[in-house]
């Protein structure tokens, strides 16, 4: 095996209390470790598990799972576990696994899941809809649609993202979310194979030349996964697009990093909107960095 042959990979650190008495990672933790990689595939996917899941109609239950040992991980090292599927069967799904320290294989797996109702635990056919996801997503080919448009258009999707973010995550009032920009914004919205929202933002015009982005939002169980650059991304083409030659947000502040590893820097102080730390951020646009997003 080799780290080429695998799509997705997810990488961790080895903890002191995975470290048996012979200084190594207990053999039974790379079990642990390939069941983390798998709940980061299906994030990769775009699919959020539990929901995503209840919509296919059953879950997957793990039928075998077996490890070939050629070398030791120790404390502190970092790992990539990678994962592909290898099969799918009437009911079950064949994944292949492999740990990495930099280049060299530490472990093998395999891991074989049975797709069955959650109910009775009786085995179900893979749908269609969740064989042609990983499919998809092992040959390279997009699981996620990007949509932009008006909010009359994309309302639903956006206030359902908006909602679990802002309202029931981070405790803004409804008041403060909701306002009369939404209807002549500029909205994208990322939605994956199933119709189910993943993330979303806004594009506003503050002045003639100038954009304003805000209510971006990724929901919590995909964050990580690339979404919320995605949506990023989109907006600032559409604003290229239009002939704007700056771009503004008000950042989270907890979030200032994210923006400045695309093009953001800080403008001015920290400030207090809604209860929370924010700072304003700025990003001129020509035709080379609005294509690079």
């Amino acid at each position: 095996m080799n780290r080429q042959d695998f799509r997705f990979s997810h990488r961790l650190r080895v903890r002191w209390a995975e470290v048996d008495m012979q200084k190594i990672v207990f053999n039974s933790h790379y079990l642990m470790y390939f069941d983390t990689a798998v709940a980061d595939y299906w994030r990769t996917l775009a699919l959020p598990y539990e929901e995503g899941f209840a919509a296919l109609g059953g879950e997957l239950y793990v039928k075998k799972a077996t490890l070939q040992y050629q070398a030791s991980a120790r404390s502190d090292d970092q790992l990539d576990v990678a994962l592909k599927c290898e099969h799918i069967g009437r009911s079950s799904m064949r994944f292949a696994g492999a740990v990495f320290r930099g280049g060299r294989l530490l472990v093998s797996g395999e891991l074989l899941y049975v797709f069955a109702d959650p109910a009775s635990q009786t085995s179900r056919p893979v749908p269609d809809a969740l064989r042609a996801l990983v499919q998809d997503y092992e040959a390279g080919r997009p699981v996620a649609e990007l949509r932009l448009g008006a909010w009359a258009a994309l309302e639903p999707l956006a206030r359902q993202v908006r909602t679990e973010v802002f309202i029931a995550e981070q405790g803004i009032a409804h008041a403060d979310e909701w306002d009369e920009a939404d209807a002549t914004a500029v909205h994208a919205v990322l939605v994956n194979r199933l119709g189910q929202p993943l993330a979303t933002g806004r594009l506003l015009q503050q002045a003639p030349g100038v954009g304003r982005i805000g209510r971006m939002a990724v929901r919590p169980m995909l964050r990580g996964a690339g979404f919320g650059a995605d949506i990023l991304q989109a907006l600032v083409q559409a604003a290229a697009a239009r002939g704007d030659r700056e771009l503004r947000l008000n950042a989270q502040c907890s979030a200032e990093g994210f923006y400045r590893r695309r093009g953001f820097a800080p403008c001015g102080e920290p400030f207090d909107e809604v209860g929370i730390p924010h700072v304003e951020m700025v990003r001129a646009l020509d035709q080379m960095s609005a294509s690079s997003g």
